[in-house]
Parts: C-alpha cells; sequence; structure tokens
C-alpha cells in the first residue's frame, strides 16, 4: 500500500507538471516537468516550513524514503531501454559499430581517469581534502551517458543522423562497462582487505556484459518465435510486458546486465520479431503502447530527479567546485572520445563540429544520480551527492536544450566553409 501511494502521487504530480509545461513552458515535456519539479524543490526548500509544515514534513519523509536506486535500476531502467531499443534500426547500429563500440568502452574508462585525476588537483583549491579512490568513484559514475535522457533528448531534436546513431548507441551499451568500474571501485573504497586482480575484474565483466547479452538474444528470438505463432496484438503486447518483467528476474537469478539483456531483447524483437511474427496492427499497437509506457515512467523519473533537490542538505556548500566539475565533466568526454578515435581509427578523424556535437551530447542523467544514492554513507557521500546533482542538472536543462541549436550551427558553419574551400579558385 505504501508502494502504491507513492507512486499515485508521483502520478497526480507528474500529470499536473506536464500539463503546466505544455501550457506554459512549451519545453520538452520531461526536461520541462523536471524544471517544474527543481523550481517547486526551492520553493518547498525557501517557504515550505513557514505555509505548510505539515504537507512540507511529510512530502520530504516521501522522497527520502523513496528508493531511487532500486526502483530506477532494477525495474524502471528495463522498461525505459526496451521501449527506446524497441524503435532503433540495427542497420544504422552496425554502420556506426566502431565508434559506439568505442565510445561504450574505451572512452567510458578514459573518462573516469581524466575526471578522477583533474578533480584530485582541484579539490584543494576549493578547500576540500578527498582520497583519489573516491574521485575516481565519481568519475566512473558521472562518466557514462545516460540512455533514458540521451534518448528522450535526442528524439525531440534534429541532429545529423551519423551523431545521433553514435549518441544513442554509446547510451544504450556504456552501462555494462560502467557498472562493472563502478563495483570495482567501490569495492576499493570501502575495504581494505579486498583483492581485486585483472582476472576477477575479467571475469566480472564477462558475466556481466556477455552474459547479459545471450540472455538478450535467447529472450528477444524466442519472444518472437512465440509471437509467430498467434495473431492477436493484446496477447503479443503481453509477452513483450512479460519478457521486460520475467527477463528481470531471471537476469537477477543469473547475475548478469539486466540493462544489456534488454536493450538485445528490444533490439531483436524491433528489428526481427515486428518482421516475422507481427502484422502491420499489431506492430501499431505494439509501438503505440511501449511509447506510452516510456512517456510515462520518463515523466516520473524527471519528476523525481528534479525532487533529488531535496535531499541534499546544503546545496551552496560546493557549488562552486560543482560548477568546476562541470567544465572538468565536459573536457574529459573531449578528450576520450578524441584520443580512442585517433588511435584506432587514424584515417577517419572527426571535423571540429561533429566533435563538439559528440561532447555536447553526451547527457548525464537518472543513472548517474541512482549510483551516487546507492553509495553507503560516509564523509564523502553528501559531497559527491552534491556535485553529482549540478552536473546532471546542467546536462539535462542546458545540454539537453540547446543540443539541437548547437549541431545546427557547428555543421552549418562547417557546411558554409566546405562550400566556400570548393567554390575558391584552384
Amino acid at each position: 500500500m505504501e508502494l502504491y501511494y507513492t507512486f499515485s502521487v508521483f502520478i497526480v504530480l507528474a500529470s499536473w507538471f506536464a500539463y503546466l509545461n505544455l501550457r506554459f513552458l512549451k519545453l520538452p515535456t520531461t526536461i520541462g516537468i523536471m524544471v517544474i519539479a527543481v523550481l517547486v524543490s526551492i520553493g518547498i526548500r525557501l517557504l515550505g516550513d513557514q505555509l505548510f509544515p505539515d504537507a512540507t514534513r511529510d512530502f520530504f519523509k516521501l522522497i527520502s524514503q523513496f528508493d531511487f536506486d532500486e526502483v530506477l535500476m532494477g525495474a524502471m531502467l528495463n522498461f525505459l531501454l526496451f521501449a527506446g531499443a524497441l524503435h532503433i534500426n540495427i542497420a544504422d547500429l552496425r554502420e556506426h559499430r566502431v565508434a559506439i563500440m568505442l565510445y561504450s568502452t574505451v572512452s567510458v574508462v578514459l573518462s573516469a581517469f581524466f575526471i578522477a585525476a583533474i578533480l584530485f588537483y582541484i579539490c584543494p583549491l576549493f578547500g576540500v581534502s578527498i582520497p583519489f579512490i573516491y574521485c575516481l568513484l565519481f568519475g566512473t559514475l558521472i562518466s557514462p551517458t545516460d540512455p533514458i535522457v540521451v534518448l528522450s533528448v535526442l528524439k525531440q531534436v534534429k541532429v545529423p543522423k551519423s551523431i545521433e546513431t553514435k549518441i544513442t548507441g554509446e547510451s544504450l551499451f556504456n552501462d555494462g562497462v560502467a557498472v562493472v568500474m563502478f563495483a570495482v571501485v567501490l569495492k576499493l573504497a570501502i575495504s581494505d582487505e579486498v583483492s581485486i586482480t585483472f582476472l576477477s575484474v575479467s571475469k566480472f565483466f564477462a558475466q556481466e556484459v556477455i552474459g547479459g547479452v545471450l540472455v538478450g538474444l535467447i529472450l528477444g528470438y524466442s519472444a518472437s518465435h512465440v509471437m509467430k505463432k498467434i495473431d492477436d496484438y493484446k496477447v503479443t503486447v503481453l509477452i513483450t510486458l512479460a519478457l521486460v518483467m520475467g527477463g528481470f528476474l531471471l537476469t537477477k537469478t543469473l547475475h548478469v546486465s539486466s540493462p544489456l539483456a534488454m536493450v538485445i531483447a528490444g533490439l531483436v524483437i524491433g528489428n526481427y520479431g515486428k518482421k516475422v511474427a507481427m502484422n502491420d496492427e499489431t506492430q501499431d499497437y505494439l509501438t503505440k503502447f511501449w511509447e506510452l509506457i516510456d512517456e510515462i515512467l520518463n515523466a516520473i523519473l524527471f519528476m523525481f530527479i528534479g525532487f533529488e533537490l531535496l535531499l541534499l542538505p546544503d546545496i551552496e556548500k560546493h557549488i562552486w567546485l560543482a560548477l568546476i566539475t562541470i567544465i572538468v565533466v565536459l573536457f574529459s568526454r573531449m578528450l576520450s572520445i578524441l584520443i580512442p578515435y585517433r588511435v584506432f581509427s587514424r584515417n577517419r578523424i572527426y571535423t571540429k563540429g561533429s566533435l563538439i556535437v559528440l561532447v555536447w551530447g553526451g547527457i548525464r542523467g537518472g543513472v548517474s544520480i541512482a549510483l551516487v544514492l546507492s553509495l553507503p554513507y560516509n564523509e564523502y557521500k553528501e559531497m559527491l551527492l552534491e556535485i553529482t546533482y549540478i552536473v546532471v542538472l546542467f546536462s539535462i536543462v542546458v545540454q539537453g536544450l540547446s543540443i539541437g541549436k548547437v549541431a545546427k550551427a557547428v555543421l552549418k558553419d562547417e557546411s558554409n566553409e566546405k562550400s566556400l574551400e570548393d567554390a575558391t579558385p584552384k
């Protein structure tokens, strides 16, 4: 009943925020909902105790007791990743498979270490002393781009198809590496006796990533063949729903990556199952059902990200360090994209404009907040939570709202320069 009560409150608030955004702000739905939630949070922090003390106290209790890490990483993420992967053309991913593979593996690792190294030397300038291992922990949780936010933002803005595919593909597949890195670094941070070897990390990575991919393939192809034997859109939708919910239970039992399994299963259903097992009517109902699920869960997720502001005890305490960290994260992303691509693909270097779009399109979101909230309480958690929240807030609002304009501006300038160069007599 407590969980039902919590979701009832969130659904009511999300619907009102969506209406207010559509009526007045006219921002992309998810970002608009989050902006309103942030404004409401600021209002509650400033005036809540004076105007509505009882309601404020109850709402603080509701937010603080909501297990964001468990709900997002354990449930919502699976639905949202499956819904997102369902509409992605696998041929586009295959065309840019080298770049996507580099960004979702090598770039995540490089970015984490770049962020950790720079932050370790910057923190003392702001009177903060923090061990390198916790700087690296922050690097691992903030480096992966958020698949939920990226999919939500990119479908509402216009960027070149090739760049959109690279950013989307990276966001879908970088969770495996990020989760392994985060788990390993967290063990090193909280225990003095834990033994981390290359073999143990490789085994953990193989079990999580390869196991997740295999489970996703099995689920996707099995569901496709089952749906092929029926001709009923209601049962087909129910099968995909069972795939996501039952698949999550299976991955938890097998200790493999649930997000990767859902991405692979969604790609298989979307690119194979729709062709061999569904008529046009069934495809239409399936698409609309998962679009609706995607919109509802995204509304709740972004609203809760906005309300996370209420959980920060003193957001001004590390505000300047957080603002500098935004620059550090963007700079590290640029290096983590540029270096591996030049090393592994020397004959295909990015133009300045496309590099800017890839860096600016690397949006962080709820996954980073969920990971930092999952940290056991210690003297550094509060600071890391504040910094993470500011970086995520900037990433979603500023980068999310401007990525289309940035892409249009920098790529248009490059196109004009190329036209002038071609028109110049040789």
